[in-house]
């Protein structure tokens, strides 16, 4: 038996990424192909997870270790996947299949036995359309809290996808935590009396988070807003932007991005399948700020004007370098400010 994922690349830059990965829910649905020939030998560890629920669509591996050394693993690669019904298979030439797929681009991909015939795996792959509703599945059902002592910030975080590290930086700087539903209204937000608002990362097409879009569109330029790579994607689209399918994405944590606004070059880290339009952003109100060096694409936009800002990358480094933890300082600042004004 086999099932069909989304087929898609990542290139971690060591081997404890693989646990960040299995949880971040970026992943949903899609099939990670790891080049590091080794995974599993970490182990799983309760204090890196990104979310309760893994929804990737399956681990593409060279050489599994069910036998972990790290002295912090509580539990085994397989057995989290099995739990969380992860598909997987070993023993692959991962680096192989990563140049097919920097040549033709992301695809579908099919899990099956050695004698399914090519032919019904042709028809089951040509008949199988891709999901729209990675945020509704992966989005959180209800209203939850997460708090710290002595909070000076009380941040609405919408969870379209959202990482635990976020959640973890942001309390770090004094902030009390209100995480809702990707589908949350306007007047559902204001009622919690926020200092500011926080959209999260996430799977899928931005397109398809008509509910996300519509509630920037009502409260941009009300209170802070901050926005990381779906996020950053919604944003843009809130302001009439247009938004783009990539080839086979960013992955990975060693992508440079220039600031324009401080000429300086950060290392970051990166998992999103879609790009914002650079030409759709004139006359949006929208400026570049950020653009990724390798590819010249828009990783970071700004409305002063609406004290709104937004970077495609993934600041709170989980998996990382730490160059860009600066932007959740920004944040605390912008509703420092409001507060103060």
């Amino acid at each position: 038996m086999g099932r069909s994922i989304t087929a898609s690349v990542s290139v971690p830059k060591k081997i404890s990424f693989s646990r960040l990965i299995l949880s971040d829910p970026s992943y949903t649905d899609q099939a990670v192909v790891l080049t590091y020939p080794i995974i599993g030998n970490y182990g799983i560890n309760d204090d890196d997870y990104e979310t309760k629920n893994p929804s990737l669509g399956a681990f593409i591996v060279r050489d599994y270790c069910d036998s972990p050394s790290n002295y912090r693993s509580t539990r085994t690669l397989s057995e989290i996947m099995l739990d969380n019904h992860i598909d997987g298979i070993s023993e692959l030439d991962t680096r192989k299949l990563t140049r097919e797929i920097r040549n033709f681009g992301s695809m579908k991909a099919y899990l099956s036995s050695a004698d399914m015939p090519d032919e019904e795996i042709a028809k089951i792959l040509k008949e199988t359309s891709l999901r729209h509703d990675q945020v509704a599945r992966v989005s959180t059902k209800k209203r939850w809290y997460s708090k710290t002592p002595d909070h000076r910030y009380h941040v609405v975080c919408v969870d379209c996808g959202i990482k635990y590290g976020i959640l973890r930086d942001l309390k770090a700087r004094g902030c009390n935590l209100t995480i809702v539903p990707y589908n949350t209204t306007p007047e559902e937000v204001m009622a919690l009396h926020p200092d500011g608002l926080f959209l999260s990362n996430g799977p899928g097409d931005p397109t398809d988070c008509k509910e996300t879009i519509a509630l920037v569109k009502a409260l941009k330029g009300k209170l802070p807003i901050f926005g990381i790579c779906l996020g950053h994607q919604i944003i843009a689209l809130a302001y009439g932007a247009k938004t783009y399918k990539l080839k086979f994405g960013h992955r990975g944590g060693n992508h440079p991005v220039l600031n324009l606004l401080t000429n300086k070059v950060a290392i970051t880290s990166q998992n999103h399948s879609y790009a914002v339009d650079a030409g759709s952003l004139m006359g949006t109100g929208l400026e570049v700020t950020h653009i990724n060096l390798l590819d010249k694409t828009v990783e970071g936009m700004r409305c002063e004007k609406d004290n709104l800002f937004s970077v495609q990358y993934h600041p709170e480094a989980c998996p990382g370098p730490e160059d860009s933890s600066y932007l959740f300082d920004e944040f605390i600042k912008r509703m420092e400010e409001t507060k103060n004004a």
